[in-house]
């Protein structure tokens, strides 16, 4: 049975199995995050400035959070962004108490204000990923998350998705695996393992540029960029980093409606019409993935 048969699109066809990332993916505490980050790094940027005046500006909860924090380790993301910002506290250790007087604190802080958030207002899903979710049950189709953050299992229990998954992977597993941290593949691969598919036959749906650049270093079949932002730069940044398609929500990967099971794919990419039409297949097209990352390791979590 083909992809279109089975109500996906065209480019699903030859998929045994999908590994998503979680926050901005399957729900929308990729926002929440981002809040919580600007809240910890803008206490820590007023108590300990950067000597660089030019340096010295709030964190960007739209373009910061994209470049230094998002999909990586929260330890990884705190380091990137404040040693780039060149702020002068000390890395500090896991240990540190919330607060500004370290790499480490800071972490913390931001851990803590997420926590908070999530506990005082839910997080809810992207209705276009739950579609894609039951399509793919439907199909008979495994699929893991995979994410670097150790609240993953919250989130997917509070917006009811944890029961579409075989396995997940979250952070607390990757810490004691000793997984590294995107853009390695390590933690979509052992994903890909616990579903028994070569990542040659599985997808990966991602909206991190760290996370798209670890599914194209794993080899996985079909690297999907998830582009919340519906910007022309973070659809070409996540194309840079390894997608093969970039989408504005899952359920692009879903047959249109009244279309023929089996019509044959199109040369259109998703992302660059002006409606919502089924993903087509890049994968021809794939750009190498740059190395312009930022300075200093590079999380949600």
């Amino acid at each position: 049975m083909t992809a279109p048969d089975r109500g996906l699109a065209p480019v699903m066809t030859g998929i045994a199995a999908m590994v998503f990332d979680v926050d901005g993916v399957l729900t929308d505490s990729a926002r929440v995050h981002a809040e919580a980050w600007k809240e910890a790094f803008d206490a820590c940027l007023r108590e300990h400035p950067p000597a660089d005046t030019a340096l010295d500006r709030p964190f960007d909860a739209a373009d910061d959070y994209l470049r230094y924090v998002d999909g990586k380790p929260r330890a990884d993301g705190a380091a990137a962004f404040l040693h780039a910002r060149r702020v002068p506290i000390p890395d500090g250790n896991p240990s540190d108490a919330p607060g500004t007087g370290s790499v480490a604190a800071v972490a913390a802080l931001k851990d803590g204000m997420f926590t908070r958030r999530i506990r005082q207002h839910g997080i809810e899903p992207f209705p276009g990923s739950v579609r894609l979710l039951k399509a793919l049950r439907s199909a008979g189709i495994p699929m893991a998350a995979a994410s670097s953050s150790h609240h993953a299992r919250d989130v997917l229990e509070g917006a009811g998705l944890l029961d579409y998954f075989v396995t997940l992977v979250d952070g607390d597993e990757s810490h004691r695996l000793g997984l590294a941290g995107k853009p390695d593949p390590a933690l979509f691969l052992e994903a890909a393992g616990r579903l028994g598919v070569e990542p040659a036959h599985a997808a990966v749906a991602e909206d991190a540029l760290a996370g798209v650049e670890a599914g194209r270093r794993g080899g996985f079949g079909l690297v999907v960029g998830v582009d919340r932002a519906h910007t022309t730069d973070t659809a070409r940044d996540l194309r840079e980093h390894g997608a093969d398609l970039v989408v504005d929500d899952l359920a692009d990967l879903l047959r249109a409606p009244g279309t023929d099971a089996h019509a044959h794919d199109t040369d259109e990419h998703a992302h660059d019409t002006d409606e919502h039409a089924p993903a087509t297949d890049d994968r021809a097209h794939r750009a190498p993935a740059t190395d312009d990352r930022a300075p200093g390791p590079d999380g949600k979590e």
